[in-house]
């Protein structure tokens, strides 16, 4: 059985209110927080090994120890809820089931940075959660948990809950700072970083949803014990969004020594693949992650089994393996064209790309239309190659990672289904009726009934 430190009150009916969060233990771990020096809670979530949750996987800790605190300027924590990466929605479901939970890792950390008036930037699709968060804030207002002098402290923290405008390139850290400004979300060019001048060209941490949830456990138990949690340094544990082709989606929570093929297989998360069909591929961080066949997905490049964390996961680079990503475990079995869904991943990046920089703005437009010609039966076995081009030429180019987000899928999907891409070429009017296949990519599992 998985460790439960996030969704530990998935169990208890009612535990969106205030009351019933209290009556469960709420709250004590920001009143111990409290009683702390900033510094010492920083050098817990330091302890811990806690990398961000939102995809980078940067270290928490040392992201925090980063802010500048010049005398006399406000500091700033924003929380990045623009949970935007098609595949993943576990934030939302943190910040729907248990607000309260979130909340308290809220004060906890805008404590530890200082900042007394922290914002809550939320993916403008997901219309009904601010009305869940503002009602979870003023619960804990009424309550003394924000506000001027939290508990006695001295303290002061207000939560500003800002919904988006629905851009993509807003969940990155720069963008969103801008759009929270009221400007048009492109990125920034950097330095400076938002650690030295972020909202408003004030000190800024920028983390997203479950990271800042997790530092509630983290303080809880402390960093020490938190670290034995995971594997070297995928420490504690993780949400996975999965989806796709598996008989039980939803949110897990894993504690990374969990393997790939448990993850996917097990009655315990996904139950394996629906009507006895073989496994294909799978996406295992979102939709910007490399695509990895499943012959590739169950072992690491030193034929070691693979493992739901970041190391194992990108073990032998984009050659062989792929990225934590943001946890949104995209499955796909034996019937699923990759070339449709590669296409319809650069729809999706050509759509949201900002325009600021030319290589994303030009080049997503071009993956998008030759995948289009590809799936369509009007392509040529030269738009392969002109694919692999264009990706190449976006990586790296970008003032934000947006352009890399772009290029990752069809550079993973040339790279390990280029026969699937030929076959759609030189069976134009095949590839519209049926799917390529399994090939030598398949599931080297057996079927089962």
């Amino acid at each position: 059985m998985s460790i439960k430190l996030l969704l530990k009150y998935d169990h208890i009916p009612g535990v969106r209110n205030y009351d019933v969060y209290r009556a469960n233990g709420g709250y004590n771990v920001a009143a111990k927080a409290l009683k702390m020096t900033t510094d010492e809670i920083v050098e817990e979530v330091k302890k811990s090994g806690l990398r961000g949750r939102g995809g980078a996987g940067f270290p928490t800790g040392m992201k925090w120890s980063f802010l500048a605190k010049p005398e006399g300027i406000p500091r700033h924590l924003v929380c990045n809820a623009d949970e935007s990466e098609p595949g993943t929605f576990k934030d939302r479901y943190l910040m729907e089931f248990h607000p309260h939970l979130f909340i308290e890792g809220l004060l906890i950390s805008s404590y530890a940075l200082g900042s007394n008036l922290t914002f809550v930037y939320i993916r403008g699709e997901y219309s009904w959660i601010p009305d869940i968060l503002n009602q979870a804030i003023d619960e804990a207002k009424a309550n003394g948990w924000l506000g001027k002098n939290i508990q006695g402290t001295g303290f002061d923290c207000d939560i500003v809950v800002q919904r988006g405008g629905g851009a993509y390139i807003c969940g990155e850290e720069t963008a969103l700072i801008e759009s929270l400004e009221g400007k048009r979300g492109n990125p920034r060019l950097k330095p400076p970083f938002p650690a030295i001048q972020g909202l408003w060209m004030r000190p800024t941490v920028v983390n997203n949803v479950e990271t800042i949830t997790a530092v509630v456990p983290i303080i809880e138990m402390g960093g020490d014990e938190y670290v034995k949690i995971g594997m070297g340094r995928s420490t504690g544990t993780k949400l996975i969004s999965a989806c796709g082709n598996i008989n039980k989606p939803g949110v897990y929570e894993i504690d990374m020594t969990c393997s790939v093929e448990e993850f996917i297989y097990s009655d315990e998360y996904c139950g394996g693949i629906p009507n006895g069909k073989r496994l294909k591929a799978c996406i295992p961080g979102g939709s910007s992650v490399p695509i990895v066949p499943a012959n590739l997905l169950f072992k690491t490049a030193k034929g070691e089994t693979r493992m739901m964390n970041y190391e194992s996961l990108s073990d032998g680079g984009f050659a062989t393996g792929t990225m934590m990503g943001s946890g949104g475990f995209i499955v796909l079995d034996e019937d699923q064209c990759v070339v449709r869904h590669t296409m319809t991943l650069a729809r999706f990046y050509n759509h949201e790309s900002c325009g600021q920089c030319s290589p994303c703005r030009e080049g997503t437009g071009w993956m998008y239309k030759i995948l289009k010609n590809i799936e369509y039966g009007k392509g040529k076995m030269s738009d392969i190659d002109l694919l692999w081009d264009i990706q190449r030429k976006i990586e790296g180019n970008t003032i934000c990672p947006l352009g890399d987000a772009a290029a990752w899928p069809v550079a993973a999907a040339i790279r390990h289904f280029r026969d699937e891409f030929e076959w759609h070429v030189t069976n134009p009017e095949e590839a519209q009726t049926r799917n390529y296949g399994l090939a030598h990519y398949a599931d080297p599992r057996p079927v089962v009934a």
